[in-house]
Parts: C-alpha cells; structure tokens; sequence
C-alpha cells in the first residue's frame, strides 16, 4: 500500500475503463515500472454498471483483445457483437417494411458488447495480479504538479494527496495521469476544458431482460436476411430525424436502452424521467415502448447527461502530466468512438513515459502527439456537428455510414491496428495524404447535409447489406495485415485513392436526381485524390439491396 511519503513512477487518478486499461498497457510495455491507481468507488462494481460506453467498434476491441491481451475474456466473459444496425423505424411497428442498414453476416474484424461493471471488475483484478497497486475507496484530495523549468523540463515529482481507510496519503510521482472521468481532476485544476459545437444530449438506462428485436418481426424472409438471426447482438439504431435510440445487450442479461437527441428538434425536457422517456418512445418508436412496457418493473437505472460533448486544450504534456479518457474530452454515443480514444490515447501516454524512462526527452513528441490526437478528434467531430437532422434520411444516412466506416477503416484504424500511432516518420511522410483525406472528410459532411435538405426521404423495404459490398468487406479484413513501414505508407496513400473515388461516386448519385445539391467543391477535391480508374462502385450498393418491393 502507499504510505505516506512514498514515491511512485507513475499515479493514475481513476480506476475505471480508462485508468485501468492504461495501467496494463504501461505494465506490458515497462516490466519493473511502480504504477498505482487511485480509485475512489469500492469494489465489486456492479453488474449493467451505470455508464455509457458498452459497445466497442474495431479499435477499441483490437485495443481491448490484442494490445492489451484481454481477447479470451472478451470472447467467453462479454457477448461478440453483430456489427452496426440502423433501422428507419420512426413511427413504424413493421420493422420489415423499413429500411435497414447492416451486415448481413459477421466481417472479418470483430468488436464487442461490454458489461462495464463485469469487464471493469475483471480490468481491477488483473492490474493486481499484474502487480499493479490498485487503492479503491481512495479520494483524492489534492494534486500539485511540479513547475517546468529551463526548457520546459523538471526533476521533481508530483505529488498527490489522497485519503484511504481514514487515513491521509501524500505520494511523490514522476507522472501524475487523470483517469477520473468527467469529475476531470487536472482539467479543472489547469483550465483546459474546452467546449464545442455538438449541442445533442441523452438518456439512457437499463431493463433486467433481454430485447431480441428479431422477434418484433414474424417475417421469415425479413428473419432469413442475416445469419445468425441474431440481430440483437448487434448495437441496434433506431432512427429518425434529430435522433437515434441505441438497444444494446449486456452479458450480464441485462439490455442497455439509450436516446441521443438534438435539443433543437427534441428537447431534454421531453425524456428526461423514465416515464418521460417512455411517452417519448411510444410516439417515434412504437416497437420498443411495446417491448419496454411489459417490462417497467425490471428497470434497473436511469440516467440523463445534457451536452454531454466537449473537448479539452491539452491532454498530455511534456512537464510528464496526462488525461485519459473522458478526463480528456469526449465525442458521442453514435459510432461508438469512446474506447477508441481510450486505446488511442493511452497509447501516446505508454509511448511518452517509455521515452521518459529511457532517458529522452519527451517535450517534443508529447506536442506532436497532441496534434495528432486532437486532430482525430476534429476530423471525428465532423461526424457529428450538425448532422442529426438528415439521421432519418433513408436516402442519405446509408450512403453517411459507408463513407464514414470507409475514412474510419481507411485511415484511423489503420494506424491503429498497424502499431503506427506514434511512427512520427511514417505520419511525416503521409502528411499530405492525411491533410487530403480529413479535408475531404469535412467537405462530404457538409455535402451530405445539404444533399438532405433536399432529399424526399423514401424509406423503401430493403436492406442494405455491407456484407454484400466486397471492397468493403475487404477493407474491414485488411486491419488483419501485416505491413512494413514502406507497405504500410502504401496502404495510406490506396485509401486517399478509395475515399476519393467514393467520393465521386456519392457526388454522381446525388446530383443524379432534381433537385441536387451543388456538388462542386465535392468533385473538384475528390478529382485530385482520384486514380486513374475508380477503385470501387458505391452504385453497386443499392441494387445489391436485399428484399426491395
């Protein structure tokens, strides 16, 4: 235990996904490393813990089985996911005469549905047996960080005060990491929090049952479009305009039932109590009021969160300071990104304190690695601003979700699954590529948003199945490669090509109907990004649509 007086290499402020997944990664990384967790909540935390952020998408699951060497937990202790589903249910009981949106089998890459409370007792455990000295019941009181000196540097510790079993702690640290979540510990103590753009708020809590959204639908045809017929492991989207509610199911048995909203068409006020919620639901999606209804008496929590997005001017410093996860900043709900950021900054923090054990100076790469991290928090941010109006769009959003998987797989991921986050050389060399690439990203958002305005938001009886598109299908599978340096800057440059075909292709479908939208700083970027002959035909998805009337 940490006495008084102590002295540690690194103190993480947080024993939750973030602290303790980071405390692992250090530990895989430097063997001999002294690392202690501070957690203020007392273990065992509970089962369908009261949290968001169950649903995992590629890289944080890769991050989660691989890097961190949790995958037989993931697979026999938490429920394998069935990919993204969207429906555009709004106001409908007749699931099978919508639209829908998703695979119709597993792709190569696989992602999770997490119990947070289950998979954060199963993390506390292993850091300890790990030899990592996890406190809980401990709070922290106060943390003075040690003052830079000539060239930014300094060689005293930090020092936290925490108070554990009646008692108060003062711990010596050469690095201090906020892993507290929103209470953000060093975020208030520096002023670094930042606000943004994405207004949306949600609700969200959990029933004691599970919801299998493939019996809402007696439609054998309807039943038979996927296999497994298991659609309720997938992180199910119900959508429409200004709104998404998410199903997701829990190992536990427990099913995660959540509403993210634009306050501008839907209000906080409107949702914000389980009954609210309700009324809510029984007017724009029908079929899960009717499965909630029979089940009110198994309500396990409820819970609101309003403008639940922001960022942060600093996350890691080269005076050896860090935040990590929504200590940091924090996206939204929709894609799932938030163990991503986990993965991808915990990452950057395991590469800088590496570097600081070896002896080297850490200042410059702790600022590139701050430009590259807020910069996937911009180019992600994108996805978003603005963007909840056209979420009802039958003929918008599938074309949305294949772009946005397209730059995620493309681009992100790739540096991810490929260990490239911190190979400055590589990110060096792929510079204009990367600027073209997020460019490009925020041009197609605001196309795709004017595209809508002007859209009559036919929602036909389809599928859109992602299974059945092999270029997509095939870059999901490429995450599996194994690249060197000079293939992996080769990859790069293939899915500036891929992004900028595709997006020739959207920019040809919407302006092949009247009205349509001005689609020329779309083309004239997408022409300078393009091969000589397009790499894929995204046309090829809606013909490939299954069970059209």
């Amino acid at each position: 235990m940490a006495g008084a007086g102590s002295h540690h290499d690194v103190i993480i402020l947080g024993g939750g996904l973030a602290g303790l997944t980071l405390a692992l990664q250090l530990r895989d990384r430097l063997a001999g490393l002294d690392i202690v967790v501070l957690e203020r909540r007392s273990l065992p935390y509970p089962e369908a813990a009261h949290k968001v952020g169950e649903s995992t998408v590629e890289i944080g699951a890769h991050y989660f089985a691989h890097v961190l060497g949790l995958r037989e937990h993931l697979e026999h202790e938490q429920l394998c996911k069935f990919g993204f589903r969207f429906f555009f249910s709004e106001g409908r009981r007749d699931l099978d005469a919508v639209s829908e949106i998703g695979a119709s089998r597993h792709l190569s890459v696989p992602s999770y549905q997490i119990d947070r409370g289950l998979f954060e007792n199963f993390l506390a455990a292993e850091a300890e047996r790990r030899g990592i000295r996890f406190l809980e019941g401990a709070t922290v009181r106060q943390v003075d960080l040690a003052e830079a000196g000539v060239g930014g540097h300094t060689a005293r510790d930090h020092t936290v005060v925490y108070e554990h079993s009646g008692t108060r702690h003062s711990a010596g640290a050469r690095w201090v990491v906020d892993a507290s979540g929103r209470m953000g510990l060093l975020k208030r103590k520096l002023g670094l929090a930042e606000g943004n753009d994405h207004a949306c708020h949600a609700v969200w809590f959990r029933i004691a049952d599970r919801l299998v959204i493939d019996d809402w639908c007696d439609d054998a045809a309807w039943r038979g479009r996927c296999k497994p017929q298991a659609r309720w492991l997938s992180t199910n989207h119900l959508v429409g305009a200004g709104y998404w509610v998410w199903l997701i199911p829990l190992a536990s048995g427990s099913h995660s039932v959540g509403i993210v909203a634009d306050p501008a068409q839907h209000p906080l006020a409107t949702m914000d109590t389980f009954e609210r919620a309700m009324e809510w639901l029984g007017e724009h999606q029908p079929l899960v009021f009717d499965a909630l209804d029979e089940r009110r008496h198994l309500l396990q929590d409820f819970a609101f969160r309003r403008r639940f997005s922001y960022g942060c001017r600093q996350v890691f410093s080269g005076n050896r300071w860090a935040l990590t996860g929504e200590a940091g900043l924090f996206l939204d709900p929709f894609y799932s990104p938030g163990s991503d950021f986990i993965g991808i900054s915990n990452t950057y923090i395991t590469e800088l304190v590496a570097r600081d054990q070896a002896g080297a100076s850490i200042a410059r790469p702790a600022r590139q690695f701050e430009q590259l991290y807020q910069s996937f928090y911009a180019s992600t941010l994108t996805l978003y601003t603005q963007q909840y109006p056209l979420f009802g769009d039958p003929e918008v959003l599938p074309l949305k979700v294949i772009w946005d998987y397209t730059y995620y797989w493309g681009v992100l991921a790739q540096f991810f699954f490929h260990g490239r986050l911190t190979d400055l050389a590589s990110v060096s060399t792929l510079q204009p590529e990367l600027l073209h690439c997020q460019q490009l990203n925020q041009t197609m958002q605001t196309f795709l948003r004017c595209w809508s305005a002007l859209t009559d938001k036919r929602d036909p009886a389809v599928m859109y199945d992602q299974a059945a598109m092999p270029w997509f299908a095939e870059l999901n599978r490429s995450l599996n490669d194994e690249l060197s340096a000079e293939c992996f800057v080769a990859r790069i440059r293939q899915s500036r090509r891929q992004l900028s075909d595709l997006a020739g292709e959207i920019a040809d479908r919407a302006t092949a109907g009247r009205p349509a939208p001005d689609a020329t700083a779309l083309r004239r970027l997408a022409a300078s990004g393009m091969s000589a002959e397009p790499a894929i035909e995204v046309a090829a998805m809606l013909p490939r649509a299954r069970g059209a009337a």
